[in-house]
């Protein structure tokens, strides 16, 4: 394998040449199979890829991870689907393998932010998994390996020019330090090696202390997405799986906000008003889930409406608020994680909406206090890991 890669150009198309390298004479990780992956496809790949891998080593299941602009639209364990989310998810056609299964799950918790995608696999991807990555609008995915059958599916993707890269399963960087660059400036840091162990989630502060099996599975994965999510960040799992991740957001509520609308739209989804949508035969499925988002919006304009006679053989009656409402009261068991403490309640708040019972946090604020009365006051489960997880 070469030591260096170079790439058509940067994060733009102005900020050429551009190339990805050892900073030694080493060989690079990664090997290209198909196609030309970009900058910042590389960028998802590599960090989407140190999630599944942390994922798989934690819970022993395959997992997948959707990635867009360096942080994860969805993450997800091979834990079985139901009818119900195998209709959500376009994929009861399909016969599932478990690494097929967590792909389906990544892919179908936010699959407006998913189109376009990078996908880092787990294990190695069979046809099962290239079967569904086939149909789905992506620009590349990162595996340890690939069966024969399996990669020449994905070669075929995008008039054969799909990014297909294969990580070496046995790479871990020769440094403790990183080292980045910024308008010529040099930062260093130890690398974000800590892994997650049983003691993060050993301090119960609140009055409720149940702790079921499946919510240290989905407190595992809040806490190992949100250590590749761009910060602030939130993520709400449930069933193993990110049901609804808000990055990059200055404000901690805000962040709450979005991924709370992102987890209800997600819930949403499965509604039978909507498993029910009278779509016109050989609509794709980009065009089925731009009108699901808009089907379900409050604010759906005439003019988005007026276009819907070209995706729905006939118009649908939208859900009224309080059907929503009523149908959002069954979410429940959900785990909300925060890369950094709350430092009001109105997290907690936002959060009982969507029925958040178990709540993962550093702890530190000074007023933990009034988070912690706050979580007493619904029933929930709130763990301090005294662990930050900022991603920048």
């Amino acid at each position: 394998m070469p030591s260096s890669l170079p790439l058509r150009y940067g994060a733009n198309p102005q900020q050429a040449p551009a190339r990805v390298f050892m900073p030694s004479e080493a060989d690079l990780p990664i090997t290209v199979l198909n196609g030309a992956p970009g900058y910042i496809n590389l960028l998802d790949a590599l960090n989407a890829w140190q999630l599944v891998r942390e994922l798989r080593n934690a819970l022993k299941l395959p997992a997948a991870a959707s990635f867009k602009h360096v942080s994860p639209a969805g993450a997800a364990v091979a834990v079985p689907l139901t009818d119900v989310l195998k209709k959500a998810y376009f994929v009861d056609d399909l016969e599932l393998s478990p690494l097929a299964t967590a792909y389906a799950r990544a892919r179908g918790a936010d699959r407006l932010c998913s189109f376009g995608d990078f996908i880092a696999l787990s294990d190695t991807v069979d046809v099962s998994t290239a079967k569904l990555i086939a149909r789905e609008v992506s620009d590349g995915v990162i595996a340890p390996a690939y069966e024969s059958a399996a990669l020449e599916i994905l070669k075929a993707k995008k008039q054969g020019k799909y990014a297909v890269v294969q990580m070496d399963p046995s790479y871990d960087p020769s440094s403790a330090q990183e080292i980045r660059e910024v308008f010529g400036i040099r930062f260093e840091q130890h690398r974000h090696d800590r892994l997650v162990t049983p003691a993060d989630f050993a301090n119960i502060v609140t009055a409720e202390k149940d702790q079921p099996a499946s919510a240290l599975r989905d407190l595992t994965i809040a806490w190992i997405t949100l250590k590749y999510t761009q910060s602030n960040s939130v993520c709400f799992v449930a069933d193993g799986q990110a049901i609804g991740v808000g990055a990059g957001q200055q404000s901690r509520i805000h962040c709450v906000r979005l991924a709370g609308q992102k987890a209800d739209l997600w819930f949403l989804r499965q509604h039978p008003g909507v498993l029910e949508l009278p779509f016109k035969p050989g609509i794709k499925r980009p065009d089925r889930d731009n009108a699901i988002d808009q089907f379900l919006r409050d604010d759906v304009t005439p003019n988005e409406k007026a276009g819907w006679g070209n995706i729905f053989a006939r118009t649908p009656q939208q859900l009224t608020p309080a059907e929503k409402q009523e149908w959002l009261a069954k979410l429940d068991s959900v785990t909300l994680g925060s890369d950094a403490f709350f430092p009001f309640r109105d997290s907690i708040d936002r959060a009982a909406a969507s029925g958040v019972q178990y709540v993962l946090e550093p702890g530190g604020s000074t007023r933990d206090d009034v988070v912690i009365q706050a979580a007493n006051e619904y029933g929930m489960t709130m763990i301090f890991s005294g662990v930050r997880l900022f991603h920048h």
